[in-house]
């Protein structure tokens, strides 16, 4: 890292459409300063993608430099929202890697700025609404396409990966942390032998979440071992020590059944990386990304 001042000029920009995703009009600049380090300059630009009938809110933070750069998808947890990104989004840009992070349809609880509800929320659809993303980000004109890059924390980490095997020639590569491979014991799939056993709400979590019976159903569809073996390029993964959410024993597990993974586990990580734990996480993302893209 060069040694100086660290400067940052957020804008958010009106760019009218791009790709059939509308740019907000709001505009606001700061700088930061801090002793012994420079970082790039990018700005934030509001993007919505459509899929289907329905419209993904997203921000892409995007490194103020004349060519097209990488682009890091970041897929956010179940209940979260495209915040929970935010602070990968921005040391990304600062290193000079686009990123755009996201609301998932119904995926979050409470605040969600895409459209749908909680109901029609399943594995499958935030896997639809990541490959409408992937599809629109090859068109922004910031975006180099041979460079894009997946990351999904938890039940974004399992939609990462189901997106990521089907579509493996359009990624440059793939990052998990702490995927939530517990997803079907969590959800009590095993409880239900028919469609018509599931009840029309089915609560998740103590009642945290409240999700449809096509939230269990598409969790029978889905094969993480099969998905998890089927993808051929080098694979990041990566699970906190600490995690109480989701064992880490079943990311021990995957990188036995990943073809080419490197797996690290994240000191006194839990489930979401912050402070010590999300330096070292960077580290390895940052690592990964210039060996899979040269950068």
């Amino acid at each position: 890292m060069k040694k100086g001042i660290r400067m940052m000029t957020v804008l958010l920009m009106s760019a009218g459409l791009l790709a059939g995703c509308a740019a907000s009009q709001t505009e606001r600049t700061e700088e930061i300063q801090e002793e012994g380090e420079e970082t790039m300059a990018y700005t934030e630009q509001e993007i919505w993608v459509e899929n289907g009938e329905k419209k993904i809110y997203g921000i892409a933070y995007i490194p103020e430099h004349e060519e097209k750069v990488p682009l890091v998808i970041f897929s956010h947890e179940l209940g979260n929202d495209h915040t929970s990104g935010e602070r990968y989004a921005k040391r990304l840009a600062e290193e000079g890697y686009a990123a755009y992070i996201f609301d998932f349809c119904g995926g979050t609880v409470g605040g969600n700025k895409s459209d749908g509800t909680n109901k029609e929320l399943s594995i499958l659809t935030e896997v639809s609404d990541l490959e409408a993303v992937l599809s629109a980000s090859k068109t922004w004109e910031f975006t180099d396409p041979e460079k894009i890059v997946l990351l999904g924390g938890s039940m974004g980490g399992l939609v990462t990966m189901t997106a990521g095997s089907r579509h493996q020639d359009e990624i440059a590569g793939m990052i998990l942390m702490y995927p939530a491979l517990s997803a079907k014991v969590d959800a009590g799939t095993e409880l239900y032998q028919s469609e018509e056993e599931i009840p029309e709400d089915v609560s998740l979590f103590g009642g945290w979440l409240h999700v449809g019976k096509n939230f269990i159903t598409d969790l029978w569809k889905v094969d993480f071992n099969q998905i998890l073996s089927s993808y051929k390029g080098h694979m990041l993964l990566m699970h906190g020590d600490k995690d109480g959410t989701v064992p880490l024993s079943y990311s021990q597990e995957a990188e036995i059944i990943i073809p080419d993974c490197e797996f690290h586990v994240i000191k006194d990580g839990g489930h979401e990386f912050f402070n010590q734990p999300f330096e070292d996480a960077m580290e390895h993302i940052l690592a990964y990304l210039k060996a899979q893209l040269g950068k």
